[in-house]
C-alpha cells in the first residue's frame, strides 16, 4: 500500500525573515543526486539581492521549486538550523509521528526514486519543475509502519556499506585522470616518440608554419579576414615542457582566425527565429562527449543572419562562457551560432581538426582557470583563446597523434564499460529494494 507525500508533509509558510544589511547570514542549498542540504556560503545582508529569505528548522524536506531534476531534495539537520533558504526553495515540515525523517531521506538517495519524481515534473531537458502541491498530491511512498521504515533504512545502508558505490566512484575518478594524462602526453609528443624515430625525414612544423602564414597573409591582403591583432612574443617562462625538435611553439591566433558568434535580439523574436537555418547554442556542444556536433536544437530565418555569424561545415568550435566553457567540438554542417561559442575559421587544410579538438580538450581545465581569473562570470574572449600557447607538430604527426589517442581512448572506454557494469549491479540492488517497498502488502 502507498500513501501520498501530502499525508506526511506540510508546507512551512510562516518562516520568512527580512534581511538586514549589516547582519551576517548563512545561505543553504540542496545538492543533486540525494546528496542533501549544504551550507553554500556566509554573507552580509547587503550582499544579497533578495531581501526576504526562509529560516530553516530541523527535520524539514527541502527542495528547489524551479529544478526538481536529479534528486535535488534533502533533509535539514541540526547543523542547518537557523541558516536561510531563498524563496526559490520549498521547506516542508515532516509529521514525525507517521514517518522517520531518515526514511524519507533514504528514499530520496535512491536513483530510481529520482527518476520516479522526474517523471511527474514538467519543463525543459535541463530544468524540471514540480510545485509543492503537485509533489504532495502526485508522489506516493510506501505506507510503512515505523518498524518497517527502520528495516528499509537498514537494507539500503547495508548495500552502501558494502563499499561498491565508493569503489566505483574512485575507479571512475582514476579513469578520468588517465584520459587527461593520455591527452597531455599526446600534446607533449610522447605518444609518437617511436613514430618519429621511424620517420626521421618528416617535414618539420617550421615549414608547415611558413605555409600557414603565407595563406593568412594572402587572406588579409584580399580582405577575407581582418588584419591580426598584435600577438605577444613567447617568453621562456611560458614554456612548461620540452617538445620534439621537429615541433614549434606558437600561439593559436598565429595559425587560425578566431571569431565569436552572435544572437538575434530579442531572443525568440519570430522575425528572426524558427526558420530553416541551424543556430547553435552552448547546450548543443556540451550535451554529450562526441567529437562532432551532428544536430541542432534551434533555427533562425534569413532576417537574423546579419545579427549572428555563419560558418561552413567541418568547423572547429569552442564554448567560451559560463561553467561549461572550454568544451571543443567539430560541427559537421553549415550553421550559425551564438556568442557563447567561438569558431576557428580559415584553418589551413594541413591542420588536422581532430588533433586540434584533442589539443583544446586537454586544455579545458586551464581555460576555466584562465578565463575565471579576476572575473565574476567566467568568459573566454577571442584574445585569450588566440594568445593560448600550443606546441605544433608536423602535419603527418598530427594524424598519427590522433590515431594513438583514439587507440588509448578505446581501451579507456572498455574499462569504463566494465566499471559501469558494476554500477548497474549496485543500482539494480537498490531498485530491487525500492520495488519491493512499493509493492509491499500489509498482509
Amino acid at each position: 500500500m502507498l500513501k501520498k507525500l501530502g499525508d506526511i508533509l506540510q508546507l512551512d509558510k510562516h518562516n520568512k525573515i527580512d534581511i538586514r544589511d549589516d547582519d551576517k547570514y548563512y545561505i543553504a542549498g540542496v545538492q543533486s543526486y540525494g546528496k542533501g542540504v549544504v551550507i553554500r556560503r556566509s554573507v552580509v545582508g547587503k550582499e544579497l539581492t533578495m531581501k526576504q529569505y526562509q529560516v530553516i528548522k530541523k527535520d524539514q524536506l527541502m527542495w528547489c521549486k524551479v529544478d526538481t531534476k536529479n534528486g535535488a531534495f534533502g533533509l535539514t539537520k541540526e547543523e542547518h538550523v537557523g541558516s536561510l533558504a531563498s524563496t526559490n526553495m520549498a521547506l516542508a515540515n515532516i509529521d514525525t509521528k507517521k514517518i522517520i525523517p531518515k526514511f524519507l531521506e533514504t528514499l530520496f538517495q535512491v536513483s530510481s526514486f529520482h527518476k520516479y519524481i522526474t517523471k511527474y515534473s514538467s519543463g525543459s531537458t535541463n530544468r524540471k519543475y514540480l510545485t509543492p502541491q503537485q509533489l504532495f498530491e502526485l508522489i506516493e511512498i510506501p505506507n510503512f509502519s515505523i518498524e518497517e521504515q527502520k528495516k528499509f533504512i537498514e537494507r539500503v545502508e547495508s548495500i552502501k556499506k558494502s563499499g561498491l558505490e565508493q569503489e566505483i566512484k574512485i575507479q571512475l575518478n582514476l579513469l578520468s585522470r588517465l584520459r587527461q594524462a593520455i591527452l597531455q602526453e599526446a600534446i607533449e609528443g610522447k605518444l609518437t616518440a617511436q613514430w618519429r624515430k621511424e620517420n626521421p625525414d618528416e617535414e618539420p612544423a617550421s615549414k608547415l608554419l611558413k605555409k600557414i602564414r603565407d595563406e593568412i597573409d594572402y587572406l588579409i591582403e584580399t580582405k577575407k579576414i581582418k588584419k591580426e591583432k598584435v600577438i605577444p612574443a613567447i617568453s621562456k617562462n611560458e614554456i612548461l615542457y620540452e617538445i620534439p625538435n621537429s615541433w614549434e611553439w606558437i600561439r593559436l591566433g598565429h595559425i587560425t582566425n578566431i571569431v565569436r558568434g552572435g544572437s538575434p535580439r530579442p531572443a525568440g523574436d519570430k522575425r528572426y527565429y524558427d526558420g530553416d537555418i541551424p543556430f547553435l547554442k552552448v547546450a548543443d556542444l556540451t550535451k554529450d562527449d562526441n567529437i562532432f556536433v551532428s544536430s541542432h536544437t534551434y533555427t533562425i530565418k534569413e532576417a537574423g543572419l546579419h545579427k549572428t555569424r555563419f560558418i561552413e561545415g567541418e568547423t572547429l568550435m569552442l564554448t567560451n562562457s559560463g561553467a561549461t566553457l572550454g568544451v571543443p567540438k567539430i560541427c559537421n554542417f553549415p550553421t550559425t551560432f551564438n556568442d557563447g561559442i567561438a569558431a576557428f575559421i580559415y584553418m589551413n587544410e594541413c591542420l588536422d581538426k581532430r588533433f586540434f579538438y584533442y589539443l583544446l580538450k586537454s586544455k579545458t581545465n586551464w581555460f576555466l582557470t584562465e578565463a575565471a581569473r579576476g572575473q565574476g562570470q567566467p568568459n573566454l574572449n577571442t584574445d585569450i583563446i588566440g594568445n593560448t600557447l600550443i606546441a605544433l607538430p608536423p602535419a603527418e604527426e598530427q594524424k598519427r597523434i590522433v590515431k594513438e589517442i583514439e587507440i588509448a581512448m578505446t581501451i579507456c572506454d572498455e574499462i569504463e564499460q566494465q566499471i559501469n557494469e558494476s554500477k548497474v549491479n549496485t543500482d539494480m540492488l537498490m531498485q530491487a529494494v525500492l520495488k519491493e517497498a512499493f509493492e509491499h502488502d500489509d498482509k
